[in-house]
């Protein structure tokens, strides 16, 4: 009587073990259907396989945050609307259903490439275009204007080709030595240099001669930007080149409002071609 007590009371704890090992496994099954613990993949270890579990993919942000550098022009300057191309890239972006904030908007109204070198330096200017994902550029135009400003304004004689060709070497190098800093103080970001126009192309003894030291700043430029995967240039020479009076602001320099419009459709344009506003931005999360 004892023995036969003994082995009931044997299977019964058996079956009760058993019991509990089965709704574990159960339990521990259905939550990795529910919340996976991340996918595997097979790995030879000498000679057997093995399976490997993988990290979890890490959900991307979507939020595009946009910083500003370079002289007028990324301020904003002669747009009546207060907005510039930056704000209307931005809204443009968010229209797109895109997460898009502005960092900060660094530009400062009549600065050349050798201002915006010692401004690179700045911890704080340092600081912005580190927490930003992409970098809208603006610079070169007063390095190769000012002389004809004076002139256009009466200050001045016309200048002549070789005085607007000695702008050349000293700008593009400057320019070099901005966008490989840029790219040193956040290489993950995307950097767009907006490239001249010629704002004097109404005026006859400006045109060709601004037309062609603007073409040819233009083409070094894109000759730097194409060393760098994570930069690109929004051409704006074809916008204004036929269409001056209509898009430049009552200085005869500066884009109008609808002259920032063009240049910001233009960017958004070089951003798409780039998937710039898709998945491949940069961001502090990844």
């Amino acid at each position: 009587m004892k023995s036969s007590t003994k082995i009931w009371a044997i299977v019964s704890t058996t079956s009760i073990i058993v019991t509990i090992v089965l709704i574990t496994g159960f339990v521990l099954a259905v939550q990795d259907i529910i919340a996976p613990s991340g996918n595997t993949v097979l790995m030879e270890d000498e000679g057997a396989d093995r399976e490997v579990p993988l990290a979890a993919p890490i959900e991307q942000s979507k939020e595009i945050k946009v910083a500003a550098i370079g002289d007028s022009l990324a301020k904003g300057t002669g747009d009546d609307d207060g907005k510039g191309f930056i704000r209307r890239v931005v809204g443009m972006l968010q229209d797109e259903e895109n997460e898009v904030r502005v960092t900060a908007n660094l530009a400062i109204n009549g600065l050349t490439t050798e201002g915006l070198l010692p401004q690179l330096d700045e911890t704080g200017v340092q600081y912005v275009l580190k927490q930003s994902n992409l970098i809208l550029l603006s610079i070169g135009g007063n390095d190769l204007f000012k002389a004809a400003q004076a002139y256009e304004e009466g200050a001045a004689e016309l200048p002549d080709a070789e005085e607007l060709y000695d702008t050349l070497p000293g700008g593009t190098t400057n320019l070099k030595e901005v966008l490989r800093k840029i790219a040193e103080i956040n290489p993950e970001a995307w950097i767009v240099y907006v490239g001249l126009y010629n704002p004097f192309n109404d005026l006859p003894d400006m045109k060709l001669l601004g037309n062609t030291v603007v073409s040819a700043w233009n083409s070094q430029a894109l000759q730097l930007i194409n060393t760098d995967d994570q930069m690109m240039m929004a051409e704006t020479f074809d916008l204004f080149e036929h269409s001056v009076p209509q898009l430049l602001a009552s200085d005869h320099f500066h884009p109008n409002a609808q002259g920032y419009e063009e240049i910001a459709e233009r960017i958004i344009e070089v951003l798409g071609i780039h998937d710039v506003h898709g998945q491949r931005v940069k961001t502090d999360d990844e």
